[in-house]
Protein backbone atom coordinates (compact mmCIF):
# COMPACT_ATOMS: atom_id res chain seq x y z
CA UNK A 1 0.00 0.00 0.00
CA UNK A 2 1.47 3.36 -0.70
CA UNK A 3 2.79 5.96 1.75
CA UNK A 4 0.07 8.84 1.70
CA UNK A 5 0.55 12.05 0.06
CA UNK A 6 2.94 14.43 2.30
CA UNK A 7 0.79 17.58 3.09
CA UNK A 8 1.22 21.37 2.81
CA UNK A 9 -0.09 24.64 2.86
CA UNK A 10 1.08 27.25 0.42
CA UNK A 11 0.28 31.00 0.38
CA UNK A 12 -0.58 31.85 -2.94
CA UNK A 13 -1.35 35.69 -3.59
CA UNK A 14 -1.96 35.05 -7.70
CA UNK A 15 1.22 36.24 -8.54
CA UNK A 16 3.83 34.60 -11.16
CA UNK A 17 6.49 33.39 -8.63
CA UNK A 18 3.50 32.01 -5.81
CA UNK A 19 2.23 30.58 -9.08
CA UNK A 20 5.16 28.43 -9.74
CA UNK A 21 5.78 27.81 -6.37
CA UNK A 22 2.84 25.61 -5.82
CA UNK A 23 2.95 23.93 -9.31
CA UNK A 24 6.24 22.57 -8.83
CA UNK A 25 5.39 21.13 -5.79
CA UNK A 26 2.64 19.27 -6.97
CA UNK A 27 4.54 17.98 -9.87
CA UNK A 28 6.40 16.50 -6.76
CA UNK A 29 3.62 15.22 -5.78
CA UNK A 30 2.88 17.52 -2.15
CA UNK A 31 -0.83 17.51 -1.60
CA UNK A 32 -1.12 21.01 -1.90
CA UNK A 33 -3.72 23.51 0.24
CA UNK A 34 -3.17 27.19 -1.28
CA UNK A 35 -4.31 30.11 0.97
CA UNK A 36 -5.31 33.09 -0.54
CA UNK A 37 -5.46 36.04 1.84
CA UNK A 38 -8.08 38.88 1.99
CA UNK A 39 -7.49 42.18 3.45
CA UNK A 40 -8.90 45.66 2.80
CA UNK A 41 -5.53 46.85 0.91
CA UNK A 42 -6.19 45.70 -3.25
CA UNK A 43 -5.45 42.66 -2.08
CA UNK A 44 -8.93 42.01 -3.38
CA UNK A 45 -11.15 41.37 -6.38
CA UNK A 46 -12.99 44.99 -6.56
CA UNK A 47 -13.58 45.78 -2.53
CA UNK A 48 -12.96 42.42 -1.16
CA UNK A 49 -11.55 39.30 -2.22
CA UNK A 50 -8.27 37.44 -3.26
CA UNK A 51 -5.16 38.12 -3.01
CA UNK A 52 -3.82 40.65 -5.42
CA UNK A 53 -7.11 40.55 -7.13
CA UNK A 54 -6.55 37.55 -8.66
CA UNK A 55 -8.64 34.52 -9.03
CA UNK A 56 -6.73 31.88 -8.18
CA UNK A 57 -9.70 28.95 -8.59
CA UNK A 58 -9.16 28.62 -12.30
CA UNK A 59 -5.08 27.23 -11.33
CA UNK A 60 -6.16 25.13 -8.90
CA UNK A 61 -8.35 23.61 -11.47
CA UNK A 62 -6.04 23.00 -13.70
CA UNK A 63 -3.00 22.03 -11.37
CA UNK A 64 -4.64 19.66 -8.99
CA UNK A 65 -4.57 21.90 -5.85
CA UNK A 66 -6.96 23.11 -2.95
CA UNK A 67 -7.66 26.62 -2.47
CA UNK A 68 -9.09 28.26 0.39
CA UNK A 69 -9.77 32.37 0.75
CA UNK A 70 -9.21 33.45 4.13
CA UNK A 71 -10.21 37.06 5.07
CA UNK A 72 -7.72 38.60 7.56
CA UNK A 73 -9.84 41.77 8.51
CA UNK A 74 -9.81 44.18 11.73
CA UNK A 75 -6.25 42.40 12.68
CA UNK A 76 -4.74 43.11 9.46
CA UNK A 77 -5.75 46.95 9.25
CA UNK A 78 -4.57 46.82 13.37
CA UNK A 79 -1.04 45.09 11.58
CA UNK A 80 -0.80 47.94 8.78
CA UNK A 81 -1.01 50.86 11.56
CA UNK A 82 1.44 49.32 13.66
CA UNK A 83 3.57 47.08 12.56
CA UNK A 84 7.05 45.33 14.05
CA UNK A 85 9.28 45.61 11.70
CA UNK A 86 8.83 48.98 9.87
CA UNK A 87 7.63 49.52 6.47
CA UNK A 88 8.84 50.19 2.90
CA UNK A 89 9.03 53.53 0.65
CA UNK A 90 5.18 54.00 0.94
CA UNK A 91 2.42 52.36 3.90
CA UNK A 92 3.56 48.58 2.96
CA UNK A 93 4.68 46.87 6.20
CA UNK A 94 5.83 43.75 3.98
CA UNK A 95 7.67 41.88 6.16
CA UNK A 96 4.61 41.98 9.03
CA UNK A 97 2.43 40.96 6.12
CA UNK A 98 4.31 37.93 5.64
CA UNK A 99 4.80 37.06 8.98
CA UNK A 100 0.77 37.29 9.76
CA UNK A 101 -0.22 35.35 6.43
CA UNK A 102 2.55 32.33 7.72
CA UNK A 103 0.73 32.45 10.74
CA UNK A 104 -2.27 31.83 9.54
CA UNK A 105 -0.61 29.78 7.33
CA UNK A 106 0.69 27.44 10.11
CA UNK A 107 -3.20 27.51 12.21
CA UNK A 108 -4.63 25.89 9.04
CA UNK A 109 -1.87 23.45 8.66
CA UNK A 110 -1.30 22.23 12.32
CA UNK A 111 -5.53 21.42 11.79
CA UNK A 112 -5.50 19.82 9.21
CA UNK A 113 -2.30 17.58 9.21
CA UNK A 114 0.01 19.57 6.75
CA UNK A 115 3.85 19.08 7.38
CA UNK A 116 5.13 22.54 5.90
CA UNK A 117 4.50 25.69 4.41
CA UNK A 118 5.35 26.77 0.82
CA UNK A 119 5.96 30.29 -0.48
CA UNK A 120 6.85 31.76 -3.64
CA UNK A 121 9.85 33.75 -2.73
CA UNK A 122 12.90 34.69 -4.17
CA UNK A 123 15.86 35.20 -2.78
CA UNK A 124 16.71 39.22 -3.49
CA UNK A 125 13.97 39.88 -5.52
CA UNK A 126 12.49 42.31 -2.55
CA UNK A 127 15.02 44.58 -1.08
CA UNK A 128 13.16 44.52 2.21
CA UNK A 129 11.52 41.10 2.72
CA UNK A 130 13.12 38.73 0.41
CA UNK A 131 16.33 38.75 2.39
CA UNK A 132 18.06 35.78 3.74
CA UNK A 133 17.99 37.56 7.39
CA UNK A 134 14.66 38.39 6.76
CA UNK A 135 13.82 34.92 5.66
CA UNK A 136 15.03 33.74 9.19
CA UNK A 137 13.27 36.66 11.10
CA UNK A 138 9.45 35.60 9.28
CA UNK A 139 10.17 32.15 9.52
CA UNK A 140 10.56 32.66 13.68
CA UNK A 141 7.77 35.19 14.07
CA UNK A 142 5.45 32.88 12.34
CA UNK A 143 6.43 29.68 14.67
CA UNK A 144 7.65 27.98 11.68
CA UNK A 145 11.54 27.68 12.12
CA UNK A 146 12.71 24.63 9.37
CA UNK A 147 9.00 24.54 7.83
CA UNK A 148 8.92 27.78 5.39
CA UNK A 149 10.17 25.71 1.94
CA UNK A 150 10.69 28.61 -0.68
CA UNK A 151 10.96 25.99 -3.80
CA UNK A 152 12.14 28.65 -6.25
CA UNK A 153 15.15 29.84 -4.49
CA UNK A 154 15.62 26.45 -2.25
CA UNK A 155 19.36 25.50 -3.48
CA UNK A 156 20.66 28.95 -2.51
CA UNK A 157 19.13 28.38 1.53
CA UNK A 158 19.81 25.76 3.78
CA UNK A 159 17.86 22.76 3.56
CA UNK A 160 14.41 22.79 5.77
CA UNK A 161 12.69 19.92 7.53
CA UNK A 162 10.76 18.58 5.14
CA UNK A 163 14.17 18.39 2.56
CA UNK A 164 16.08 16.55 5.00
CA UNK A 165 13.64 13.90 6.44
CA UNK A 166 13.08 13.09 2.27
CA UNK A 167 9.56 14.59 1.71
CA UNK A 168 10.85 16.78 -0.63
CA UNK A 169 13.47 15.66 -3.12
CA UNK A 170 15.67 18.54 -2.82
CA UNK A 171 17.48 18.27 -6.02
CA UNK A 172 14.24 18.88 -7.87
CA UNK A 173 13.90 21.94 -6.44
CA UNK A 174 15.19 25.66 -7.47
CA UNK A 175 18.16 28.38 -6.98
CA UNK A 176 16.62 31.74 -8.88
CA UNK A 177 17.84 34.43 -6.98
CA UNK A 178 17.07 38.78 -7.94
CA UNK A 179 14.78 40.75 -9.40
CA UNK A 180 15.08 39.48 -12.74
CA UNK A 181 11.70 37.60 -14.12
CA UNK A 182 13.26 35.27 -17.23
CA UNK A 183 13.67 32.07 -14.91
CA UNK A 184 10.08 32.76 -14.00
CA UNK A 185 9.13 33.46 -17.30
CA UNK A 186 10.41 30.13 -19.18
CA UNK A 187 8.96 27.90 -15.94
CA UNK A 188 5.93 29.80 -16.94
CA UNK A 189 5.87 29.10 -20.67
CA UNK A 190 6.96 25.05 -19.87
CA UNK A 191 4.73 24.56 -18.04
CA UNK A 192 1.40 25.88 -20.08
CA UNK A 193 0.60 29.14 -17.25
CA UNK A 194 -0.21 32.29 -19.83
CA UNK A 195 -2.08 34.38 -17.48
CA UNK A 196 -0.22 35.84 -15.14
CA UNK A 197 0.11 39.37 -13.54
CA UNK A 198 3.02 41.82 -13.91
CA UNK A 199 5.35 42.12 -10.81
CA UNK A 200 4.33 45.89 -9.84
CA UNK A 201 0.27 44.99 -9.75
CA UNK A 202 -0.98 44.29 -6.50
CA UNK A 203 -0.90 45.94 -3.27
CA UNK A 204 -2.26 49.26 -2.80
CA UNK A 205 0.36 49.53 0.43
CA UNK A 206 2.87 49.96 -1.75
CA UNK A 207 0.96 52.93 -4.26
CA UNK A 208 2.06 56.60 -3.06
CA UNK A 209 -0.95 58.06 -3.48
CA UNK A 210 -3.38 55.28 -1.55
CA UNK A 211 -0.38 55.69 1.06
CA UNK A 212 -1.20 59.39 1.59
CA UNK A 213 -4.78 58.45 2.05
CA UNK A 214 -4.37 56.15 4.54
CA UNK A 215 -1.35 58.18 6.12
CA UNK A 216 -4.14 60.96 6.38
CA UNK A 217 -6.85 58.55 7.52
CA UNK A 218 -4.38 57.32 10.34
CA UNK A 219 -2.64 60.61 11.73
CA UNK A 220 -6.99 61.87 12.05
CA UNK A 221 -8.61 59.10 13.74
CA UNK A 222 -7.07 57.54 17.11
CA UNK A 223 -6.03 53.82 17.14
CA UNK A 224 -8.49 51.57 17.05
CA UNK A 225 -11.64 54.13 15.85
CA UNK A 226 -11.04 53.61 11.92
CA UNK A 227 -14.19 51.62 10.66
CA UNK A 228 -13.59 49.02 7.59
CA UNK A 229 -15.69 51.56 5.65
CA UNK A 230 -13.19 53.94 5.80
CA UNK A 231 -10.82 51.82 4.25
CA UNK A 232 -12.85 50.82 1.71
CA UNK A 233 -13.45 54.63 0.92
CA UNK A 234 -9.55 55.31 0.25
CA UNK A 235 -10.29 53.35 -3.17
CA UNK A 236 -12.89 55.40 -4.21
CA UNK A 237 -12.96 59.43 -5.29
CA UNK A 238 -10.67 62.59 -4.73
CA UNK A 239 -10.11 62.75 -1.19
CA UNK A 240 -10.21 66.35 0.57
CA UNK A 241 -9.14 67.13 3.60
CA UNK A 242 -10.98 70.58 4.81
CA UNK A 243 -9.90 70.39 8.33
CA UNK A 244 -8.54 67.98 11.08
CA UNK A 245 -12.08 66.83 12.02
CA UNK A 246 -13.87 67.09 8.87
CA UNK A 247 -12.65 64.57 5.35
CA UNK A 248 -14.69 64.95 2.01
CA UNK A 249 -14.67 62.44 -0.60
CA UNK A 250 -16.32 63.24 -3.76
CA UNK A 251 -17.23 60.51 -6.74
CA UNK A 252 -15.44 60.88 -9.93
CA UNK A 253 -18.23 59.25 -11.68
CA UNK A 254 -21.45 57.71 -12.04
CA UNK A 255 -20.06 54.33 -11.07
CA UNK A 256 -18.10 55.96 -8.19
CA UNK A 257 -21.60 57.45 -7.12
CA UNK A 258 -22.92 54.40 -6.75
CA UNK A 259 -20.15 52.75 -4.52
CA UNK A 260 -20.29 55.54 -2.36
CA UNK A 261 -23.83 54.99 -1.51
CA UNK A 262 -23.17 51.89 -0.89
CA UNK A 263 -20.35 53.05 1.95
CA UNK A 264 -22.35 55.70 3.56
CA UNK A 265 -22.92 55.55 7.32
CA UNK A 266 -25.14 56.99 9.88
CA UNK A 267 -23.84 60.67 11.25
CA UNK A 268 -21.46 60.82 7.27
CA UNK A 269 -23.10 64.55 5.54
CA UNK A 270 -24.47 63.65 1.60
CA UNK A 271 -24.25 66.75 -0.61
CA UNK A 272 -24.82 66.93 -4.05
CA UNK A 273 -26.80 69.75 -6.98
CA UNK A 274 -30.14 67.75 -7.11
CA UNK A 275 -30.86 70.31 -10.11
CA UNK A 276 -27.59 69.52 -11.86
CA UNK A 277 -25.65 66.46 -12.88
CA UNK A 278 -22.53 66.20 -10.51
CA UNK A 279 -20.87 64.04 -8.31
CA UNK A 280 -22.15 62.61 -4.67
CA UNK A 281 -19.79 64.04 -2.39
CA UNK A 282 -19.70 62.15 1.41
CA UNK A 283 -18.21 64.33 4.39
CA UNK A 284 -17.23 62.11 7.21
CA UNK A 285 -16.29 64.31 10.81
CA UNK A 286 -17.89 66.97 12.93
CA UNK A 287 -17.52 70.02 10.41
CA UNK A 288 -18.31 73.74 11.54
CA UNK A 289 -20.83 75.77 9.58
CA UNK A 290 -18.14 77.34 7.66
CA UNK A 291 -16.98 73.73 6.40
CA UNK A 292 -20.68 72.73 5.19
CA UNK A 293 -20.37 75.41 2.88
CA UNK A 294 -17.02 74.37 1.81
CA UNK A 295 -18.37 70.74 1.30
CA UNK A 296 -21.31 72.25 -0.91
CA UNK A 297 -18.99 74.91 -2.60
CA UNK A 298 -16.74 71.68 -3.53
CA UNK A 299 -19.87 69.73 -4.92
CA UNK A 300 -20.89 72.80 -7.35
CA UNK A 301 -17.22 72.84 -8.70
CA UNK A 302 -17.08 69.22 -9.69
CA UNK A 303 -20.20 69.13 -10.95
CA UNK A 304 -21.81 70.45 -14.40
CA UNK A 305 -23.21 73.25 -12.29
CA UNK A 306 -22.96 77.17 -13.41
CA UNK A 307 -19.31 77.51 -11.23
CA UNK A 308 -20.40 81.20 -10.61
CA UNK A 309 -23.51 80.59 -8.94
CA UNK A 310 -26.27 80.62 -7.01
CA UNK A 311 -26.23 76.99 -6.96
CA UNK A 312 -29.08 74.65 -5.10
CA UNK A 313 -26.87 72.63 -2.89
CA UNK A 314 -28.90 70.03 -0.86
CA UNK A 315 -27.42 68.79 2.47
CA UNK A 316 -27.98 66.32 5.16
CA UNK A 317 -26.81 64.27 7.68
CA UNK A 318 -27.76 60.39 7.56
CA UNK A 319 -29.72 59.22 10.39
CA UNK A 320 -30.08 62.63 11.72
CA UNK A 321 -33.22 65.18 11.18
CA UNK A 322 -30.47 67.21 9.51
CA UNK A 323 -31.56 68.67 5.60
CA UNK A 324 -31.07 71.84 4.20
CA UNK A 325 -30.89 73.38 0.88
CA UNK A 326 -28.08 75.96 0.42
CA UNK A 327 -27.31 78.42 -3.03
CA UNK A 328 -23.67 79.00 -3.30
CA UNK A 329 -21.06 79.42 -5.93
CA UNK A 330 -17.96 77.18 -7.10
CA UNK A 331 -15.41 76.85 -4.52
CA UNK A 332 -12.08 78.04 -6.66
CA UNK A 333 -9.96 75.14 -8.18
CA UNK A 334 -6.63 76.79 -5.94
CA UNK A 335 -8.16 76.65 -2.77
CA UNK A 336 -9.42 72.41 -3.21
CA UNK A 337 -6.07 71.68 -4.45
CA UNK A 338 -4.76 72.70 -1.01
CA UNK A 339 -7.40 70.83 0.38
CA UNK A 340 -6.17 67.50 -1.93
CA UNK A 341 -4.74 64.84 0.32
CA UNK A 342 -1.79 64.26 -1.76
CA UNK A 343 -0.69 68.33 -1.65
CA UNK A 344 -1.69 68.13 1.83
CA UNK A 345 0.97 65.76 2.62
CA UNK A 346 3.94 67.47 -0.03
CA UNK A 347 4.24 69.01 3.36
CA UNK A 348 4.19 66.58 6.04
CA UNK A 349 6.92 63.92 6.59
CA UNK A 350 6.42 60.49 6.13
CA UNK A 351 6.91 59.54 9.67
CA UNK A 352 3.83 61.73 11.20
CA UNK A 353 1.13 59.93 13.19
CA UNK A 354 1.11 56.29 14.54
CA UNK A 355 4.62 54.85 13.90
CA UNK A 356 4.86 55.13 10.32
CA UNK A 357 8.50 53.70 10.28
CA UNK A 358 9.67 53.34 6.50
CA UNK A 359 12.39 51.00 4.99
CA UNK A 360 13.78 51.13 1.60
CA UNK A 361 11.37 48.76 -0.02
Amino acid sequence: MSEPPVKAVALLSGGLDSMLAVKLMTTLGVDVTALTFMTHFGCSAGLDGGSCGHDPHKLAETTGFKVKLCHLGKDYIDMVRQPKFGRGKNMNPCVDCRIMMLRAGREYMEANGGEFAITGEVLGQRPMSQRLDMFNVVDRESGLVGRVLRPLSAKLLRPTIPETEKKVDRSKLLGISGRGRKDQMRLAAEWGIKEYPTPSGGCLLTDPHYSDKLRDLFIHLPIGQERVSDIQLLQIGRHLRVSDGFKLVVGRDHEENELLETLVEDGDWWIETPEHRGPLTIGRGTPTEAEIVTAARTSVRYGKAPKEGPVRVLVKRLGHAEERTLEVDALPLAEIAAMRVENVFAHIPKHAGAKLVHSPE
